[in-house]
This record gives structure tokens, sequence and C-alpha cells, in this order.
């Protein structure tokens, strides 16, 4: 006979890991965004970079990107974050008509 596992509710403290997630791609996103374009204006003038060396650019921006994003970023995933809880807890307080 196997045990039966407990039924575990979400900590209503914490944001779920889908939202985590989805806050952290946004703001990786828009950092890749941020560094492809400084990339492109202190790039030197007058060097063309083959296409090898432009995607291994371009792939070490998404990592450094991501990376950032990952470990708390310049704050957009939390401020993303603490927007959608506001939310949240705003809906689920409103009583229905």
């Amino acid at each position: 006979m196997s045990a039966i596992s407990p039924i575990t509710t979400p900590d209503p403290t914490r944001p779920s890991s889908k939202m985590v997630h989805a806050a952290q791609q946004f703001e990786s996103i828009l950092l890749n965004s941020l560094f492809g374009s400084l990339q492109h204006s202190f790039a030197l003038i007058g060097e063309k970079a083959d296409s090898a060396a432009s995607n291994y650019d371009y792939l070490g921006m998404q990592a450094l990107a991501s990376t950032l994003a990952a470990r708390g970023g310049i704050g957009i995933a939390n401020r993303i974050i603490a927007s959608l809880r506001q939310h949240e807890a705003s809906v689920n307080h409103i009583a229905p008509r």
C-alpha cells in the first residue's frame, strides 16, 4: 500500500515560479536589446565583422542578459512581480456583484 502524500497549497506570500520566470525572461529580452544597441554604438567604425563573429557576439549578449536578469538585473523583473502581485491581491479582494 502506498502512502498518500499531503496536499500542499501554494504559499500566498511568494510569487509563483511561472510569474518569476516570465518576469526574468522579459527583463532579459529588454537587457539584450539594450546591450545590442550599446554594442553597435561602440563598435569600431570601419571594421567589418564576419557573420561567425557577429553570431558569437549575439550569443554572448544573450547569455549576459539572461544571467543578469536571473540574478536581479536592474530591477525590472522585481517591479513586474510586485505589480502583478498587487494586481492579484486587489482582484482577489473585490467581492463579486
